[in-house]
């Protein structure tokens, strides 16, 4: 990946070359995305989810740049993370997905936050809490209509607008979430657009949320009142199995620590399980499982097979991962590329061109979030842009 280094950065003050890894954030990027998904949802408001420190590039810097493209609404998972966003973002409206924990109420309003609430149980607590500061606070309601996981059922919804604790709080937001809006075809996304409508129709006027990333893709079907994409923002596929309309927001470099020769039928890494054979020669990177890069990665086999595992890019080339990802240290094989092409403290690519987040996710048997979601804290962190 082309370094970066307008509007340089480094998180933690960990300077570039004392770095195992480096990080390239391109905040312009991640503002272009929000603006083309915002021209997809079709005039519906469009949120930003930042959960998990805005998918691993950092709130601080996300929430601001976000801000100046025009976000407005922000979504996170907990509380804390609301917090941090209230500090860069002193006029949006701050939403916490993960519910409403007993007692926190005052920390709400001291910050002017606004709860989900997925149960009855939050529903009664934010209208006491809100009738005893004799403030009408928001809050969005979350009806679960196919997941699972959070939110008061379909049948609890319809019974909404008969509880009278509704009058002690304002419900800003009617909101339900996709199970799998990325799967166009998918019966399922008519079957929770149903149940939604359903549960909508009986509480009109309140205005309502239901698709993410992917469900601003899915064709004719509603987009409501406001959008909340999160994974696309920051470069991941919201269509599978098509182009990715998104730009690409993340890159990340390892820093080459050591090269050396395998002789033929020797092993590398714990355990043995990859195997040279033939000569081969080796490159070790100073980044590993405890700055995020996931272990399933782990190249287990010998040389030349064709290995669902790692991958990196050495001066242009692809040069497959060697054995296990330890803790701290990668072992590739760079065997193709020509010896005075690749030295010891050279940067190789672990993110970037064709290694996609999709693609690095896919060849280490997970998914694009968790790769991004992951990203660990000893990478020097360098952000381009972010002005508006």
């Amino acid at each position: 990946m082309t370094k970066l280094t307008s509007q340089h950065e480094t998180a933690g003050g960990i300077p570039e070359n004392a770095a195992g890894g480096i990080l390239h954030i391109d905040l312009d990027a991640l503002a272009s995305n929000w603006r083309t998904l915002r021209d997809k949802a079709g005039g519906a408001e469009t949120a930003a989810v930042v959960k998990a420190n805005a998918y691993g590039i950092g709130i601080e810097q996300a929430v601001p740049a976000l801000g100046k493209a025009g976000c407005r609404t922000f979504f996170v998972a907990h509380l804390s993370e609301a917090i941090r966003a209230r500090a860069v973002a002193p006029d949006a409206a701050i939403y916490v997905l993960n519910g409403l924990f007993g007692g926190t109420g005052p920390t709400y309003a001291e910050f002017n936050l606004r709860p989900v609430l997925g149960s009855f149980e939050e529903i009664e607590e934010w209208a006491g809490f809100c009738r005893a500061e004799g403030r009408k606070r928001p809050a969005a309601i979350h009806v679960d209509t196919g997941m699972n996981r959070l939110g008061l059922t379909v049948p609890q919804g319809l019974t909404l607008e008969d509880r009278t604790a509704l009058k002690d709080f304002e419900t800003a937001l009617l909101m339900s979430h996709f199970v799998s809006a990325e799967e166009s075809d998918n019966p399922l996304n008519r079957e929770q657009i149903e149940a939604f409508e359903s549960v909508r129709s009986s509480l009109p006027g309140i205005p309502a949320s239901l698709p993410n990333s992917s469900g601003i893709f899915l064709g004719d079907k509603p987009r409501y009142d406001l959008v909340r994409p999160g994974y696309a923002l920051y470069g991941g596929n919201p269509t599978p199995g098509r182009d990715n309309p998104m730009k690409p927001v993340v890159g990340l470099e390892a820093r080459i620590v050591q090269l050396r020769w395998v002789e033929a039928d020797h092993t590398v890494g714990y355990n043995g399980r990859w195997l040279a054979l033939e000569k081969r020669r080796i490159a070790t990177l100073s980044v590993g499982y405890a700055d995020g890069y996931p272990r399933s990665a782990s190249a287990r086999g010998r040389s030349g097979d064709d290995l669902l595992a790692g991958m990196t890019l050495v001066a242009g080339h692809p040069c497959p991962f060697a054995g296990n990802v330890s803790m701290d240290l990668i072992t590739i094989d760079v065997t193709s590329v020509l010896e005075n092409q690749v030295q010891r403290g050279d940067t190789v690519t672990l993110i970037g061109g064709d290694l996609t987040i999709d693609e690095v996710g896919r060849r280490a048997g997970t998914i694009g979030y968790e790769i991004l979601t992951n990203l660990g804290a000893r990478y020097a962190r360098a952000y381009r842009g972010g002005q508006g």
